[in-house]
């Protein structure tokens, strides 16, 4: 069968223009999926409450039990797909969260909670599919930040979009989602039928990054095994990173509100432009490093320093020594620079750096899977736990967590990697 010709002009075309058309095709792909799953925390549904619980937050808690139930199943189901079933797969998943907004608005409340379940459900697989497009490259690193950023700025953008279709067309808060929904499905098929033409890695990216294939599920208790305790405090300091921003992503309307921003839906994008600019140079710029040990420590290194941002930035805002709006674009950068390495690069890295062969997808999901459950315990708990305390105060006090120990797990990590990576080294050098 002849190439399609797009497909051909990639393999034809030099580094720059395929790394180009691969970043902004997943990102502008990611951006669409993921404002269909998140434009709705723009809105508050004040007055709301069933069974004692706010209806924001049980909205939030079905469609993130959904969510991380995706992720258990796509520790199996997407690290054995084969790479000619991804598009179909994406967009029957979008296709039924859209339909779930559709259902939302006509289903009375609270009784249209199980349709946030149901749009929670396929798009949990989803990232990791589309990131299935770009692992295993040379140039991983630029690719897979432009993809991460796209959910960044798409927090952003689609909680813009969001205000704005309430605010200027008058659109209720319960049909808020459906109609964004649909402004943002059609531009994603567009962009899934463009990610799909691009070519398989080369040779030369198999060389450098090693074969990437699905991964039975023997493949996948034997990497467990290898790897056990490191896993563990990976995916420790994954399911901090995952809480934290779940809250500022769900809840910044509360936040914002809180700060006095509450009447500008201009700021959720204008704050997250910023770190989606930062974290993505700063990121791709590990393209450079060739050696994947090397790498990995400092991708470690980086998650560390984030942390610690996130730390040291709500210490200065406490302290009134920068304003609200700094200070969330300060947290955001110290979350993303963690949170968008776990779900592009870092495991990526991990892989290449013992030459394992497998893929990334099992990796995300199985970090996903239990980040997910933290977050939806979090919830439980500020409800019935910290029922007084404001998301404001609430968070504040979940970033100081996150710096104090995510930077444990992650420094524990980070010597646990090194001498599992040099005794992986001397055993290769004894089979010389």
């Amino acid at each position: 069968m002849n190439d399609h010709p797009i497909t051909s002009w990639l393999k034809r075309t030099n580094a720059l223009s395929f790394t180009l058309y691969a970043s902004a095709v997943s990102f502008c792909l990611y951006l669409c999926i993921f404002a269909i799953r998140k434009t709705f925390g723009v809105a508050t549904y004040d007055g709301l409450m069933y069974w004692g619980i706010h209806y924001k937050v049980l909205m939030i808690t079905f469609q993130v039990v959904g969510y991380l139930i995706s992720k258990f199943i796509g520790i199996k189901v997407v690290s054995e797909m084969q790479s000619t079933h991804r598009t179909k797969g994406i967009f029957i998943m979008v296709s039924i969260a859209t339909v779930s907004w559709l259902l939302f608005g006509l289903t009375p409340a609270p009784y249209n909670l199980i349709f946030l379940f149901t749009n929670g459900l396929p798009l949990g697989m989803v990232w990791s599919l589309v990131f299935g497009y770009l692992e295993g490259r040379r140039n991983t690193e630029v690719l897979g930040a432009s993809l991460s950023v796209s959910f960044i700025f798409s927090g952003g953008f689609g909680k813009t979009i969001g205000g704005l279709v309430m605010r200027d067309w008058g659109v209720s808060e319960i049909w808020m989602p459906f109609v964004s929904a649909i402004l943002f499905f059609v531009p994603m098929v567009l962009f899934l039928w463009l990610i799909d033409k691009l070519p398989p890695p080369t040779p030369e990216d198999e060389a450098l990054r090693t074969k990437r294939q699905p991964m039975s599920g023997k493949e996948r208790m034997n990497f467990v095994r290898t790897f056990g305790f490191g896993l563990i405090l990976l995916v420790a300091s994954y399911a901090l990173l995952t809480i934290f921003r779940e809250l500022r992503d769900n809840f910044s309307r509360e936040i914002w509100n809180s700060l006095g921003y509450g009447d500008k839906p201009e700021i959720f994008t204008q704050t997250e432009s910023i770190v989606s600019v930062i974290v993505l140079v700063s990121i791709a710029t590990l393209m450079i490093i060739k050696n994947n040990r090397l790498a990995l420590i400092i991708n470690h290194s980086m998650v560390i320093f984030g942390m610690l941002l996130a730390g040291a930035s709500t210490l200065a805002f406490e302290k009134q020594l920068i304003s609200g709006p700094v200070w969330m674009t300060l947290v955001g950068m110290g979350l993303y620079f963690g949170y968008i390495q776990f779900n592009s690069i870092f495991f990526d890295r991990l892989l290449a750096a013992f030459r394992y062969a497998g893929t990334v997808a099992f990796l995300i999901n199985l970090a996903d899977s239990f980040g997910y459950v933290g977050s939806v315990g979090v919830l439980f708990y500020k409800n019935y736990g910290q029922s007084n305390l404001s998301w404001l105060d609430f968070f504040i006090s979940a970033g100081y967590v996150l710096s104090v120990v995510g930077t444990l797990l992650m420094l524990f990590s980070l010597f646990y990697f090194r001498r599992k990576h040099n005794a992986w080294a001397t055993r290769e050098i004894g089979k010389e």
